[in-house]
């Protein structure tokens, strides 16, 4: 059987991830989520950056272009969030960008605006 990895980081995290949909529920923008998550992680002592510039390079050579992930956690963690009725395929695709350019080993999807909580593990495999 293979392990998950970060599994102790990214359960502490998904109990932050769980808090703030309960408390707040669906329908408001994403940095309301975004403040509230923030707060989570103080609270719990979870290690974050918020607003992380992701760098990209061309053929070697920096790109003027940045990303921005919404949070960084245990130094290893990308965690991008949305505040949108449905998970597009483009939402799936921006989280898989940052885990290339960055080489981070695990990203968390999390959507706070539809009824049902959408959380979804990607695995940098390269």
């Amino acid at each position: 059987m293979t392990e998950l990895l970060f599994q102790n980081e990214t359960y502490q995290i998904n109990g932050a991830i769980f808090e703030v949909y309960n408390d707040l529920g669906p329908g408001f923008l994403e940095s309301v989520y975004q403040e509230a998550l923030a707060k989570e992680f103080t609270t719990r002592n979870i290690p974050f950056v918020e607003q992380w510039g992701i760098e990209v390079f061309y053929k070697g050579e920096k790109l003027e272009k940045k990303f921005f992930a919404d949070f960084i956690c245990f130094h290893d963690i990308i965690i991008e969030i949305k505040a949108v009725e449905y998970v597009l395929p483009e939402h799936e695709a921006q989280i898989l960008n940052y885990l290339k350019a960055t080489k981070m080993p695990l990203g968390l999807l999390v959507n706070f605006g539809s009824s049902k909580l959408f959380n979804k593990r990607f695995a940098n495999t390269k």
